[in-house]
């Protein structure tokens, strides 16, 4: 991993935070700024990559599809294969500490049934334990494990669904919620967020990182195709309302925290 969090806390001093910014500097790591708050930045962002990716295999889409959706869309590695390296029963862990924390809305209830029936009911934990989303035989390339359409219960025509909208699905909730934590102030810097976002879980490269990905696509276009996402998939893809105000007045990442940036 070449990024490295550094936390503020609400009495963090200075010279703390400029220590702890050398030593990561040190240990030939990159570090960003983020304040405190549940999940920082980089998990914030990351997890709703991952709930796309899990909602579609629940929905019906292919799972290799799934896998390859998000590799056009410009992400290293497949969601699917990320879950299994981090861990299937982390993620059921994370699942039930935010529906105790948060209550049952705060969590996606087709992800919490696919998670649940492979930890709990599958005992598949991912790569710790071979068998995961893929199956990892000891002399054999890994390969997707056939039961997940059992687990879904439903299968969509390949050629009825739409890879630009599942490339969108990847790319557009890391976007929105990497927006959310410069409105809330969890990040301050749009390159610390767009590096954090390249770094911490490969956020689409040749974007130049989440909030790159929105001023380049434009806000007005960004807001529009969120929208639209909205309307066919649901209220998680729903723009922030201060992110439609800053496209209806032009406004762009980059200029909006222009002050941030003269600052750094």
């Amino acid at each position: 991993m070449l990024l490295v969090e550094i936390i503020m806390g609400e009495k963090t001093d200075a010279k703390v935070l400029a220590a702890a910014m050398d030593y990561v500097r040190t240990i030939g790591k990159t570090p960003i700024v983020v304040n405190d708050c549940r999940g920082f930045y980089v998990n914030r962002c990351v997890g709703n990559y991952m709930v796309e990716a899990h909602t579609m295999v629940m929905e019906g889409v292919p799972p290799a599809m799934v896998e390859n959706a998000a590799k056009m869309a410009g992400m290293p590695v497949g969601p699917l294969a990320l879950t299994d390296e981090t861990g299937i029963d982390l993620a059921w862990r994370i699942l039930q500490a935010a529906e105790k924390d948060l209550g049952p809305q705060a969590i996606n209830p087709m992800q919490r049934k696919l998670i649940e029936t492979l930890v709990v009911k599958e005992h598949r934990f991912g790569r710790k334990n071979h068998k995961g989303f893929y199956d990892y035989p000891a002399h054999a390339p890994k390969s997707l494990w056939p039961g997940l359409a059992a687990i879904a219960g439903v299968s969509l025509e390949p050629d009825r669904i739409s890879v630009r909208d599942l490339k969108d699905r990847f790319l557009i909730p890391p976007a929105l919620e990497a927006a959310r934590c410069m409105f809330e102030g969890v990040v301050t810097d749009p390159r610390e967020a767009d590096v954090g976002s390249i770094l911490g879980f490969g956020y689409a490269p040749y974007t130049g990182g989440t909030l790159s990905f929105i001023d380049g696509m434009g806000l007005k276009a960004f807001v529009a195709r969120a929208k639209q996402l909205a309307a066919d998939y649901g209220p998680r893809f729903t723009p922030p309302e201060r992110l439609v105000e800053m496209a209806e007045k032009g406004e762009t990442f980059y200029s909006a925290f222009a002050e941030t940036q003269k600052a750094a």
